[in-house]
């Protein structure tokens, strides 16, 4: 979605989408806060296999309804689902959801590979339903205003970039540990983001090659297996002879609570976006030029479910499927790379892409 397509998002005095939320645990319900705080949908059912979770969310919404079960919130008349729920669920329910006439809002990662990606968007394209993913980040004030400065020219051809996310703590569920299903450790749940800025960034440029050293408690993996890594290091060859860095981490002793930053640098000067003092989030984003750097976006800015909210908003106005999601499949073949799981061209996983990446 760009930035113009936003701008028109606006609320309209037209018919709320009826919304079911399938998994209503914090990720869950802070999307649907916002949504319905930004009046861009309205909250009808909500599934959730805890009593307490649903507790919560009817003690402020008493008017909304509570699916026993998924076969019951797929028999609602709703006009689209978010999900939020483990991720080797995604795809099912994604699918099934889609091919019930409903859109569909995933957490990431959309699917544990690119596979699943491509399975779930093939049915989004074939139902010609909106498909949105929670890739938070592109809503921040200060990854948006760097992605307009690269792709204005700004800082010129771009051909190096450095992304990292260290997160001090790690997942608190035992499913994020089994790569059966999850898909993978730390780049699955952090790494992703990274990928997706990049390539977002760049306007997704064609990958090249891709290399990476994945670890678990301080040891290399040399094959793999269900054990997940909580170090990873990638780096991203593209064809326009750009590279780009990625590392990310669970329970890395890092001093604060997480590193986060994405650096981009041109022949005309660099752009950077970081989190500010450790935070998960308060970022600022900066412009480079020689020594001298001049402030793009600062704190405060509550970004945390613009993602969800842009999408409630469109699902309002034009409910029909919106082939920029294709890209997802771009970042899950990065990932499955970055895994050495079989290589995955996206030539492979054809579905109807957008113009700029059928080159």
């Amino acid at each position: 979605m760009n930035d113009t397509t936003l701008e028109k998002l606006k609320p309209a005095d037209i018919a709320l989408p009826r919304l079911g939320f399938l998994g209503a645990g914090w990720i869950g319900r802070q999307r649907m806060e916002c949504i319905a705080s930004s009046r861009a949908g309205n909250i009808a059912y909500i599934c959730d296999s805890s009593p307490a979770a649903i507790d919560g969310v009817l003690q402020g919404n008493p008017g909304v309804k509570v699916a026993r079960d998924f076969d019951e919130l797929l028999d609602a008349e709703l006009d689209g689902i978010v999900i939020a729920t483990p991720s080797a669920l995604h795809a099912e329910q994604s699918i099934r959801a889609l091919e019930r006439g409903m859109a569909v809002f995933c957490q990431k990662p959309l699917g544990r590979n690119a596979s699943e990606v491509a399975a779930i968007i093939r049915a989004g394209e074939s139902a010609n339903r909106l498909l949105g993913v929670d890739l938070s980040y592109r809503f921040t004030q200060g990854m948006r205003q760097v992605h307009r400065m690269v792709a204005s020219g700004n800082i010129g051809e771009v051909y190096a970039c450095d992304l990292v996310f260290h997160n001090a703590y790690g997942p608190d569920k035992p499913w994020f540990y089994d790569s059966r299903l999850s898909g993978g450790g730390c780049v699955m749940d952090l790494g992703v983001h990274l990928v997706d800025l990049a390539l977002w960034t760049l306007g997704f440029p064609a990958v090249e090659r891709v290399t990476s050293s994945l670890f678990a408690g301080g040891k290399r993996l040399e094959e793999i297996s269900n054990q997940v890594e909580d170090y990873g290091i990638a780096t991203i060859e593209l064809t326009s002879g750009a590279v780009v860095r990625l590392a990310c981490s669970w329970k890395l002793p890092v001093g604060c609570d997480a590193i986060i930053s994405a650096d981009f640098y041109g022949a005309k000067g660099g752009l950077a976006f970081h989190n500010v003092n450790g935070s998960f989030y308060d970022f600022v984003a900066e412009q480079f030029q020689g020594t001298s750097r001049t402030i793009l976006a600062s704190p405060p800015d509550a970004w945390g479910g613009r993602a969800a909210v842009a999408w409630a908003r469109q699902l309002q106005q034009v409910g029909a499927f919106d082939s920029e999601i294709c890209h997802a499949i771009e970042v899950a073949a990065v990932l499955d790379a970055i895994y050495g799981r079989d290589e995955l061209h996206t030539s492979e996983l054809k579905v109807n892409m957008p113009a700029e990446s059928r080159a």
